[in-house]
């Protein structure tokens, strides 16, 4: 008998009803294949606990669940393990936030308090970004999915971090970080973003120590860190100074002597060709100190403050001082001019204020040891990058790297496993040692420290669990082409040091997602584009189509909403095309496609078409061109099976023999069946309904 279909695809009723199917019969787990089945597996980029579904979320989930299904229908044992961060910084801010509402602090309440009430904000609202990638039809294993605060992985982080510690690779000691007086915290250069900006460049006399009134022509954008100056360098060919290299300069204001030395790393042409060095507050200033060894001098407090370094300045913040400290020297009579510049400035990614490189005591890994071996399994074709280009900038930054500084002066995170004796003894372990005295360690890890251990964590590492032993190493791993270094490379380095083994063959690099124009995604220009809002008018299937055939590897996509339109009628063509195919069927038919010399002409052609679309997707699918393979299907259906095919067809189901009717009829469910299976892991919803 003929099936009766909606006209339309009625995706409000369809969608939650065929997730809560699949979910039910167990088809996310990879033990629907058997025991046997050989495994694919992909860790989910665990997403804020905190945070809601945005268009870069719906673009990894469409991608990976792609992947997936893919798999999936090619009778492998696919697991794609879901799961949400901790997010030190970003949860503790909305906590933070709630209290001050309440008319409270974190300091008021104390640690203890604090993150209770942290665990259950995260209980309030650390669903909803899972409810939201489920709507995008994300087909994880949810008995399996993880947190990275959770038991085990809290486990896994302590164990790594002991073991760095009895290796040698982890230290603490005094080093320049990125500082946000604001969160009063350290931050990664990740949290840091640095936009060009309207600012002043203020030119000022270096005095020269002597009674012949000599001076240097100076020039910074950042007055006050002038207090914190141990020298003035200059270029060692500059003819213009290189007379004073040797010489005693006198700070301004404080005069205290420092020496003026010669530097490769000075600009004869940027502003006056001399550098004041400041290394305690600037990150360039702090290498050119090293090689010279310099005193670092930090005259900042915690909260941006002037200390006691900066003499009669003590107690200012820092713009006040800046502005102090200027009159005064123009008094003095040190004062040059000020000019408008365009410089680069680095603020906070949380709180918005301007970061200061600050000299802090902070906790280091070693990293080149873990990072010689991240380059060589790239280099020796144990893991792909695709694109292939982005394998340089990887090289670039693994042969470039500096050590880790993993502390964090926050408290919602993996404390770090340190106490500390009365005497200046350092504990590492996993509970605190015997005795009287000892004080914990206040500051937790940094966020991607946990994260650096999520394919093997999330599996069970350091126990050999029946998960860790059949899907370790994990298959791909899918992730934005922005967080290549701060997280892919850190998942390779950890993953190679701790199991011997890559935790993933491939690394796939999508790129940003932008406005139609080309223009970032922000609130500022009013152009965000909310996925559940698409979802809402166009249903799941058509906002993920879109998704993949908008872009190529690597690549920023241009995002027009008009597209998810053409998709949603893609998505319906489809719909009643199938609806047509069915409303001709009548009776039993027999499976399969008639013998070749039964087919007519137009039977052979669609045969044949289909035939070379099978064999191109198959092919883009292996070199990770999804893309260009929903672009074929779509062009296939659309341009070739409705217009030619199935017009013709229905000469055939009108007018034609009982033989002629049943041709007809097998070939066009033949197609449509293949076609379906092509579009499922583009658009799972449809294709299952239909």
């Amino acid at each position: 008998m003929s099936k009766q279909m909606p006209k339309n695809f009625d995706f409000s009723e369809a969608e939650p009803r065929i997730y809560e199917w699949w979910e039910k019969n167990g088809w996310f787990k990879p033990e629907a294949q058997g025991p046997d089945a050989e495994p694919f597996v992909i860790s989910m980029p665990p997403p804020n606990v905190t945070g809601a579904l945005h268009i870069g979320h719906a673009l990894f989930a469409t991608l990976e669940d792609l992947m997936i299904r893919h798999a999936r229908m090619n009778g492998k044992a696919a697991l794609w393990v879901p799961g949400t961060d901790h997010a030190g910084i970003a949860t503790q801010l909305q906590v933070e936030k709630m209290l001050r509402a309440e008319g409270t602090s974190r300091q008021e309440i104390g640690r203890e308090e604090f993150l209770n009430r942290t665990w259950q904000w995260k209980e309030q609202y650390g669903g909803t970004i899972i409810r939201q990638l489920r709507r995008m039809g994300a087909s994880c294993d949810w008995d399996r999915e993880r947190f990275t605060l959770d038991e085990g992985l809290s486990n896994a982080v302590l164990e790594v971090f002991i073991r760095l510690y009895e290796q040698g690779l982890i230290y603490r000691g005094p080093r320049l970080v990125n500082w946000s007086p604001g969160l009063q915290t350290a931050v990664s250069d990740l949290e840091v973003e640095r936009k060009e900006e309207q600012g002043k460049l203020y030119y000022f006399r270096y005095p020269l120590e002597g009674d012949d009134g000599a001076y240097i022509p100076v020039a910074t954008t950042r007055p006050e860190t002038i207090l914190g100056d141990t020298a003035v360098a200059v270029h060692p060919d500059d003819e213009r100074y290189k007379h004073y290299i040797g010489r005693t300069a006198l700070v301004p204001m404080l005069n205290r002597p420092i020496p003026v030395i010669a530097d490769e790393y000075v600009d004869p042409e940027f502003g006056t060709g001399a550098l004041k060095i400041t290394p305690a507050h600037d990150f360039n200033d702090y290498e050119v100190g090293a090689r010279h060894n310099l005193p670092l001098i930090n005259v900042l407090n915690l909260d941006a403050t002037m200390n006691e370094e900066a003499g009669p300045y003590k107690g200012l913040d820092r713009y006040e001082c800046r502005e102090k400290l200027w009159a005064d020297m123009e008094a003095a009579g040190l004062t040059i001019k000020v000019e408008e510049h365009t410089h680069v400035v680095p603020r906070s990614q949380r709180g918005g204020e301007v970061v200061e490189p600050m000299l802090s005591t902070q906790w280091f890994v070693k990293i080149k040891p873990l990072a010689e071996k991240a380059l060589e399994a790239v280099r020796s074709g144990q893991i792909k990058i695709v694109p292939e280009r982005f394998t340089k900038v990887y090289y670039h930054w693994l042969e470039n790297i500096e050590d880790w500084c993993i502390s964090r002066q926050l408290w919602w995170g993996h404390r770090i496993p340190v106490w500390y004796g009365p005497n200046g003894e350092i504990h590492v372990g996993r509970e605190a040692p015997e005795g009287d005295g000892w004080t914990p360690e206040q500051d937790v890890l940094d966020t991607w420290f946990s994260s650096a251990l999520w394919p093997f964590s999330t599996l069970g590492w350091p126990e050999e669990t029946e998960d860790y032993l059949r899907f370790y190493p994990t298959d791909v791993m899918e992730t934005g082409h922005d967080i290549l270094f701060f997280w892919v490379a850190r998942m390779i380095m950890m993953g190679l040091w701790f199991t011997d083994k890559p935790p993933f063959h491939t690394v796939y690099l999508h790129g940003l997602i932008r406005d139609k124009h080309g223009r970032k995604i922000s609130k500022t220009l009013g152009n965000t584009i909310d996925p559940l809002e698409l979802i809402e008018q166009y249903g799941t299937d058509p906002l993920r189509f879109t998704l993949v055939t908008s872009g190529t590897p690597g690549n920023d996509i241009n995002l027009d909403p008009a597209k998810v339109e053409h998709s949603f009628h893609f998505v319906n063509k489809v719909w009643q095309m199938t609806n047509f195919i069915h409303s001709n069927l009548d009776g039993e038919l027999e499976p399969g496609l008639p013998s070749q010399n039964e087919l007519d002409m137009p039977s052979r052609w669609i045969l044949s078409r289909l035939t070379r679309l099978i064999e191109t997707v198959n092919r883009l699918f292996e070199i990770y061109q999804y893309g260009e393979a929903g672009n074929r299907i779509e062009q296939f259906m659309w341009d070739e099976f409705a217009p030619w095919y199935i017009e013709i067809s229905k000469h055939a189901l009108y007018n034609g023999t009982e033989e002629e009717k049943d041709r007809a009829r097998r070939v066009l469910v033949y197609v449509l069946d293949s076609c379906l299976r092509l579009l499922h892991p583009f658009m799972p919803f449809m294709t299952e309904e239909a």
